[in-house]
């Protein structure tokens, strides 16, 4: 998957915060025939043409003919792609489920965060191709950023660490988000499936590579290869990473219970 194009907060501060939180004067006055649509009709046809058919195919104009609408219409809605695209990430934020957490232990709490934004990534892979550094400050996201800020809540944490720790656990679930989107469209771009390409390259392989030379990964590689049927099992990276990310946590966490 191609590294970040899109930028989330790029275009008007200002009318893109009006927009998110749909404020009065977000929209302008309606002009021409067409007075059906809204700012919510716009952003789930944006959001589903992209989920379909990938962040690139996001213009206003595939948006427009999506809604039966003329393209320059929908600027009477939203200014450009740019806003929109911070609607598109508000929204599906906003949607995201927000299970009671409180009761847990903090290990299933954190674990609960990560699977729900993993499932997000899963159903709108296009989130994971969108610098986020600037994030959209909508209803969703802070509705989201509160709920899982509460999972760490009680860990000893202050109030810094709890953002690092929660920025720390969101890095990871992406980059294994990408990790699987790049395993998918490798397995849909190929002509071979990933048992076709070993079984080809086998051959080759026995005749060039030297045990004795690289005796450490001969092992390691036959024996992960055998353990997950390919070189790489994404569900399986993404379970042992996180993991390690909770021990990581947990380290943390020990220190700061243990510190008078």
């Amino acid at each position: 998957m191609p590294p970040p194009t899109d930028h989330s907060s790029a275009g008007d501060p200002t009318r893109t915060l009006e927009l998110l939180w749909r404020a009065p004067g977000a929209r302008p006055a309606q002009r021409g025939p067409r007075q059906g649509l809204t700012v919510d009709m716009v952003v789930d046809a944006a959001i589903t043409l992209a989920d379909v058919e990938g962040l690139e195919a996001l213009t206003m104009r595939r948006v427009a003919q999506a809604l039966g609408a003329g393209a320059m219409s929908l600027y009477t809605y939203v200014p450009g792609k740019a806003e929109l695209l911070d609607l598109m990430l508000d929204t599906v934020f906003g949607r995201m489920p927000r299970p009671e957490l409180a009761g847990l232990p903090w290990r299933a709490r954190l674990e609960a965060v990560a699977r729900d934004n993993l499932a997000l990534l899963e159903a709108h892979p296009w989130v994971t191709v969108v610098s986020a550094t600037r994030p959209p400050l909508g209803p969703g996201l802070l509705a989201k950023y509160e709920h899982e800020l509460r999972a760490f809540e009680g860990l000893g944490l202050d109030d810094v660490e709890m953002d690092d720790a929660l920025a720390y656990l969101l890095g990871f679930v992406h980059a294994s988000a990408r990790s699987a989107a790049d395993a998918r469209a490798s397995r849909q771009d190929g002509a071979m499936t990933d048992e076709q390409w070993w079984a080809v390259s086998a051959p080759l392989l026995a005749r060039v590579f030297d045990p004795v030379r690289y005796p450490t990964a001969m092992r390691v590689g036959a024996a992960a290869g055998q353990a997950h049927n390919a070189a790489f099992n994404p569900a399986h990276a993404y379970e042992f990473g996180l993991q390690r990310v909770l021990d990581g946590l947990g380290v943390l966490i020990d220190h700061r219970h243990e510190t008078p």
